[in-house]
């Protein structure tokens, strides 16, 4: 009887702790920014006065990792779920922000933008978001999807209403989507197909062909 009760107690601390995921992650703590590049990186994002955590680089089942990234803490503007993402991702996501959003906000719209929505940062799947086919950027915390941009007048301006809205808005979205492309390898909007119908898609990985940036 006392065997068998502590075979059951031993069950149920098994069941409460949880056995391994789909989506359990292996930390690699002892490699991370251990490189140059990544390293630099680093110092780029503390000169432009970016508040940040650098994260442990992990793996996960399907192929997804996120490998010398960092969660952005604070750089001037305000933005929503922003999760992992590489360092080279956050110093041209900062830049962007810094450079184009705000000037283009105050030439096309008379205000500020006081936060930047995004859909994301990370996200263990493919491409599309389809069953089958190559990861996207996002299965390594390497893109961003921006949807909207809070004015400080009160204005939300989205690029699902906004890329054929009014024409100050779409001034501004397309001024956004054109700088973009100087800064990100991928930059996708809604011209591109229905799935960016409502974001903006950036992400670092540049053309396989030529290694030029592909903006569509």
């Amino acid at each position: 009887m006392v065997r068998s009760a502590s075979i059951l107690l031993l069950a149920l601390l098994v069941t409460a702790c949880g056995g391994r995921s789909e989506r359990e992650v292996v930390r690699r703590d002892n490699d991370v920014f251990r490189s140059e590049p990544a390293r630099q990186c680093l110092s780029t994002l503390k000169a432009a006065n970016v508040r940040f955590t650098p994260l442990p680089n992990q793996s996960f089942t399907g192929g997804c990792q996120t490998i010398d990234t960092v969660k952005l803490m604070s750089f001037g503007t305000e933005a929503t779920n922003l999760g992992a993402m590489t360092c080279p991702l956050a110093a041209n996501f900062t830049a962007w922000a810094k450079h184009a959003v705000a000037p283009a906000a105050k030439a096309f719209l008379g205000s500020e933008v006081v936060r930047i929505e995004t859909m994301g940062t990370y996200n263990c799947r493919n491409i599309n978001g389809g069953r089958s086919g190559r990861l996207s950027q996002h299965a390594f915390g390497n893109a961003v999807d921006v949807s909207a941009f809070i004015l400080k007048d009160g204005r939300r301006i989205s690029v699902l209403s906004g890329w054929n809205g009014k024409p100050d808005e779409r001034a501004f979205l397309r001024r956004l989507h054109q700088s973009a492309c100087k800064r990100f390898g991928t930059v996708l909007g809604p011209d591109y197909n229905a799935a960016h119908a409502n974001h903006l898609h950036f992400d670092m990985a540049q053309s396989m062909k030529d290694g030029s940036a592909y903006c569509r």
